[in-house]
């Protein structure tokens, strides 16, 4: 009969068959393309990491290096930071010789070593991190400790931090069992004041706390795909034992804490002791008393016993993260262009100089790279439909591209 519509319909969607790019018939059911194509993602997220956590740790390849090889290689991308490179080295090399052994039968316990790195924006905590990861060949995350808030309030919970690890990792539980969580700002919860706050603090002392178990080892239950967006869907078995986590942050006014508990110490000795604390060598004397002086609670503090710092970077170390690194931000433009089929040339004078502002804002690698980008703008947006096969960068269109930078700071 002309117009009738067929009886046969998706027994999942209940969409017609004339609706649906294919309709496959079982024995009592119908299922159409779209469906399939659903469910095949269900099974991957669902059954596909599960058979990949089959998998025992000796057969996780882990490339795993000496402490001296993995600071070799820290050296390639980062500049400076000797320091906190070796503790890093000697924490990442610990932490997985300890995962990659932890089936020898020996009644030692070894405890895991989650690290803390204190420095100004902009020198290189989370270049250090991402490079560590991508040398190892493990999944890794950054998570931003701001956006954080306890069970029950807007914003993510902990627990979010090991449902981006999971996505990172391809949703391979096994993998993400062994990855690496940078946990960005950490300073930015630190409670208000020295008493335990009475209320709920959403921010600050509560996130610490729910931090906690986390950083120590525990199994948390986690939504694939964002508990809030997908409230029905199955929550994976996470163990964060041998999760490395490493939290940075800047620490503003940590030094007057430092400088303040070194002059009392110093008795008899107060002025000797402000000439030995110059400004950018106070942080190098850090301490847990300091952290928790600042707002860190007593048990995060030792649930990161490593602790190391960063220097601020000065005008030589500026200039070697422009030229000297693999991934140095003037290699960069001048792969860029090469790719046009220019030659992108730096006048040393506009390097200086480019230098000099860098420091004259006080932001570090971030502020190189925001001085480089206002400069290249206008080359890289004109390079490709000119057919100049040489381009020079000097010193007088330095002072001219970055005038109006001078002005927003002045203001």
């Amino acid at each position: 009969m002309a117009g009738k519509k067929s009886s046969s319909f998706c027994s999942f969607c209940g969409k017609p068959k004339e609706e649906a790019t294919m309709l496959i018939s079982g024995i009592e059911a119908n299922i159409c393309d779209a469906c399939v194509e659903q469910a095949s993602k269900i099974v991957d997220v669902e059954l596909g990491s599960s058979s990949k956590t089959r998998k025992s740790s000796s057969d996780l390849h882990i490339n795993l290096l000496k402490p001296t090889e993995i600071k070799k290689h820290l050296d390639e991308y980062v500049i400076g930071q000797d320091q906190a490179k070796k503790v890093l080295s000697v924490a990442i090399y610990n932490h997985y010789k300890r995962i990659m052994n932890s089936n020898e039968k020996d009644d030692t316990e070894i405890e895991k070593s989650n690290v803390l790195l204190v420095g100004e924006t902009g020198t290189g905590k989370t270049l250090l991190v991402r490079t560590l990861a991508k040398i190892l060949k493990v999944p890794f995350c950054i998570a931003d400790a701001t956006v954080l808030t306890e069970a029950g309030y807007v914003g993510e919970d902990v627990e979010s931090v090991i449902s981006r690890l999971y996505q990172a990792s391809d949703y391979d539980a096994d993998a993400t069992q062994r990855g690496i969580v940078y946990i960005d700002e950490i300073d930015k919860i630190a409670r208000k004041g020295d008493n335990p706050s009475i209320s709920r603090d959403v921010s600050g002392e509560g996130v610490q706390q729910g931090l906690l178990k986390l950083l120590e080892g525990t199994v948390a239950n986690i939504a694939p795909e964002g508990g809030r967006k997908h409230p029905d869907q199955k929550f994976v078995k996470i163990d964060t034992r041998n999760i490395l986590f490493i939290c940075g942050g800047a620490f503003n006014g940590i030094d007057r804490i430092i400088a303040k508990r070194l002059n009392n110490s110093a008795i008899g000795f107060l002025t000797q002791g402000k000439d030995r604390t110059h400004d950018n060598e106070l942080i190098e004397q850090i301490a847990p008393s300091d952290l928790r002086s600042f707002g860190l609670i007593p048990e995060i503090i030792g649930r990161m016993p490593m602790i190391t710092y960063l220097q601020p970077l000065d005008r030589d170390a500026l200039k070697n993260i422009l030229l000297k690194p693999k991934n140095a931000l003037l290699k960069q433009y001048i792969r860029l262009m090469d790719i046009e089929g220019i030659k992108l040339v730096f006048d040393k004078k506009a390097i200086d100089l480019i230098v000099s502002k860098a420091v004259e804002f006080k932001l570090g690698a971030r502020g190189l790279r925001t001085i480089c980008e206002k400069l290249m703008l206008d080359v890289m947006y004109e390079a490709p439909s000119k057919n100049e096969k040489e381009i020079t960068i000097t010193s007088e269109m330095v002072v001219s591209k970055l005038a109006d930078l001078d002005d927003t700071k002045a203001a």
